[in-house]
């Protein structure tokens, strides 16, 4: 395989856990991989019940810019970041929305879209904390961007270490976004053939 960077922008509401996304990914990159990696959180003024987001560059070789302005991977936690967003994804390259409370997604020609239904699975699983990590299972199983097993240990390191009880929960969550990361992968796959 030749050169691999790739970029993500990670957009919703402060409250999110937009942050903790771009957090495991970096983190898992840094620490488990080795690859460069660079994490660049963005809290405007308007956070407060308007956006918070971030952006990560993973790659094999020196990174320039940390902040992206088109990137291959979108993460759309909420209606005005998809608003704000929209416009920032390269043809090619995919777009994971929270569909539980994103419903108005522009229709895009060359660009993958992938629902998530992360709020519902997480009020399924019992708590809305963990929305995060179902979002983060999904764009892992969808772009094999790191291992799925090295990101969640990150998650029981970094998340489980001042509450271990949530560690299933987050399993849960990230294996449920997991699943449907992969068989939009696979649908992508069929779709080119």
């Amino acid at each position: 395989a030749g050169f691999m960077e790739k970029s993500l922008i990670i957009a919703g509401f402060g409250g999110q856990g937009v942050m903790v996304i771009g957090q495991l990914l970096a983190y898992t990159a840094f620490e488990t991989t080795d690859k460069k990696v660079t994490y660049f959180p963005s809290y405007g003024a308007e956070q407060r019940g308007g956006t918070a987001n971030c952006f990560v560059v993973i790659s094999d070789q020196d990174i320039g810019a940390p902040k992206v302005n088109m990137a291959d991977y979108l993460v759309v936690l909420n209606q005005p970041s998809m608003e704000r967003f929209s416009e920032s994804v390269k043809n090619g390259g995919a777009l994971f929305v929270n569909s539980s409370i994103v419903t108005d997604i522009p229709q895009y020609r060359n660009i993958d879209i992938v629902p998530v239904e992360a709020g519902n699975i997480a009020a399924e699983l019992g708590t809305p904390k963990v929305m995060n990590l179902v979002m983060t299972g999904a764009v892992i199983g969808y772009s094999d961007l790191l291992p799925a097993d090295n990101v969640l240990q990150t998650a029981f390191r970094k998340l489980g270490a001042k509450r271990p009880e949530l560690n299933p929960l987050n399993e849960a969550a990230f294996k449920r976004g997991l699943e449907i990361g992969k068989l939009a992968k696979s649908r992508r796959m069929q779709a080119l053939f």
